[in-house]
């Protein structure tokens, strides 16, 4: 009988899915586009799941229709360059401390649009007394094959606001190198 139980050169895979968490300790990503602003909150269907609404922060919310509305949060949501995934995918922010921390290196002639460096959310702590340290990288250019990577994929912010899928269904490539 063989006791090798998993082969020697094997890892767990990293992450999951086309949507980047937050997970405890650092978390490194390269902004690849500016965000979409919005606003949402969660509904609970027929079927008793629950899903997602999204609005342009532009459109009027209708109170009067949300089951939850002390539940509405301002987020944003772009596509990021997850390090530790090894991936493109989509993050959504609705941390407002993390939005003040994007708006003010924004803002600051030091550091300017965070499209051009690496960010780095430390977070720690559980349920409400969840904290994040926002950490911005020294400016580099982002390596060539994430470049490549992300002009040939398909993302559709907007569909979030439709509740579709802003991926069409599809998984995103992973960088091979």
């Amino acid at each position: 009988m063989n006791d090798v139980f998993l082969p020697q050169d094997y890892e767990v895979p990293k992450g999951s899915g086309n949507y980047m968490k937050f997970q405890d300790g650092a978390n490194r990503f390269r902004i690849l586009a500016s965000p979409i602003l919005g606003y949402e909150w969660w509904e609970e269907k027929e079927d008793g799941t629950r899903k997602p609404v999204r609005v342009n922060m532009d459109t009027r919310i209708p109170i009067e229709d949300v089951q939850e509305p002390d539940t509405i949060k301002h987020f944003w949501a772009m596509p990021v360059w997850n390090y530790q995934d090894e991936k493109i995918q989509i993050i959504e922010i609705t941390q407002k401390g993390i939005q003040r921390s994007l708006r003010a290196l924004e803002k600051d002639e030091d550091w300017g649009s965070p499209l051009g460096y690496d960010i780095v959310v430390t977070k720690s702590g559980q349920k409400l007394e969840t904290e994040y340290q926002v950490n911005p990288k020294p400016a580099k250019e982002l390596d060539k094959k994430i470049v490549e990577l992300f002009n040939k994929t398909s993302i559709d912010l907007e569909a979030l606001y439709r509740g579709d899928d802003p991926f069409a269904n599809k998984e995103v490539e992973k960088l091979v190198e």
